[in-house]
């Protein structure tokens, strides 16, 4: 008898909503291919309702990690690094640089370490002319919904983690031609201590997905970063337009670059209050 040849199972990739990893409510999905043209998996196809769910599940986490403390979020971030590192190889397989997810792992320790600085930096106490105390401190917006860059993690972890450790939650939709090291990432995130839907993630057309996330009434801004299409990006801006969204514009980044603080302020609100010192 001939020997029988095995195949391997591929795996199938789901979506990341609420802390679980539900297939798309439409069943759908989509083959991903390594630079070479070979089939290595397949990954969830992300619906208009997959969009609605995660916009619902990071709502509900919203309250609660913006309350949460700064040196919280900060040991939570860090914990996510510790967790990146000892999938390194993972990723390296996935075909990223292994320097580049260094750089990456890096970037989430950096970014832990101003969970409990950027208030100190954009708030303080400002000079009135009255016997009045005026203090400014800055607070999350909320929903964050993000189209994340064609680097898929380096890019990935440069638009999540400043968005995050500052209070606000996110949906993000992921790079449809290489999803593998987001939906990697969110497995890394499932078993840290972040809580469930403080960090969605979508998989599939960023077409047919992004001008439902920027035209959804519960997201309060928005990163393009990873939308490279002209006419697109000005829909999707219009699109927010409708409940006043902060709108993060397209722009070439080189995500090796220092990243400044940029990323954080833009989803923060500055809340001044006045208190009478007396006379």
């Amino acid at each position: 008898m001939p020997e029988s040849v095995r195949l391997a199972v591929r795996k199938t990739y789901k979506l990341f909503i609420g802390g679980a990893f539900p297939r798309s409510e439409s069943g759908r999905s989509y083959p991903v291919r390594s630079a070479a043209g070979d089939f290595v998996a397949n990954a969830a196809l992300a619906s208009r309702k997959d969009v609605r769910d995660a916009v619902r599940a990071a709502r509900a986490a919203s309250s609660g990690w913006a309350r949460a403390t700064a040196y919280n979020r900060g040991q939570i971030l860090y914990r996510v690094a510790e967790l990146l590192e000892g999938r390194r190889e993972q990723f390296v397989a996935y075909g990223v640089p292994a320097a580049t997810v260094d750089e990456a792992i890096d970037r989430w320790v950096w970014y832990a370490g101003w969970s409990d600085k950027i208030a100190t930096v954009y708030g303080g106490a400002n000079p009135v002319a009255g016997p009045y105390f005026n203090i400014s401190a800055p607070e999350a917006t909320g929903v964050v919904g993000v189209v994340a860059p064609a680097d898929p993690l380096l890019g990935l972890v440069s638009v999540v983690a400043p968005a995050i450790v500052t209070g606000n939650t996110v949906v993000v939709l992921a790079a449809e031609e290489n999803p593998l090291p987001a939906v990697t990432l969110a497995e890394v995130l499932a078993t840290s201590d972040l809580p469930g839907g403080v960090v969605n993630l979508l998989t599939g057309r960023v077409a047919e997905m992004a001008p439902w996330l920027a035209s959804h009434m519960d997201v309060n801004a928005l990163d393009l970063a990873g939308v490279e299409d002209a006419s697109l990006a000005a829909d999707l801006e219009r699109d927010a337009a409708e409940n006043l969204k902060r709108v993060l514009r397209p722009a070439p980044v080189d995500w090796s670059d220092d990243p400044g603080t940029g990323r954080m302020t833009a989803f923060l609100e500055t809340k001044t209050v006045w208190h009478p010192k007396g006379v």
